[in-house]
């Protein structure tokens, strides 16, 4: 039984307002395919572009070297191919081109199958008051909870 494998994005969330999430097939090779197999990846500064032929692309995504690897290894932050539907690609290049939204990873995982997918999102990015305001939430929150757990 293999164990499972969730690499996330945690500052996407706070960073960005999600309006919309997608899931998408990603391309890779054999010894990037096994590097995320032992965790060996980061999404934490990435983020999806298109290209002229209007296919979808993660940027700046680590895959760390696989330590077997011989001349065969892969590049470590080079651009890998998202498989989705054409209409999910043609709405989300529309998107991005008229209102100026950014798509983002979230979530890295691996199926039952054994292919590495990849959450992304629609997201529009926060201003510095929002992000307060999310900070704040999250305060408040924490001390209700620590005073429900005193009273209970």
């Amino acid at each position: 039984m293999q164990k499972k494998i969730n690499i996330q994005n945690k500052k996407a969330r706070f960073q960005y307002e999600i309006l919309d999430k997608y899931t998408a097939g990603i391309v890779l090779t054999g010894t990037e395919i096994k590097s995320i197999r032992n965790s060996r990846a980061s999404i934490a500064e990435s983020f999806c572009e298109f290209n002229d032929k209007g296919e979808l692309f993660v940027i700046n995504m680590t895959i760390e070297e696989y330590i077997y690897g011989t001349y065969y290894n892969h590049k470590p932050k080079a651009e890998r191919k998202l498989l989705l539907n054409k209409r999910e690609l043609k709405k989300l290049q529309k998107e991005v081109q008229n209102t100026g939204l950014t798509i983002i990873p979230l979530r890295m995982f691996i199926t039952d199958k054994g292919y590495a997918k990849l959450d992304i999102a629609l997201a529009k990015g926060k201003k510095l008051y929002d992000k307060r305001e999310t900070i704040k939430d999250r305060d408040n929150k924490r001390n209700l909870d620590r005073v429900k757990k005193i009273y209970k």
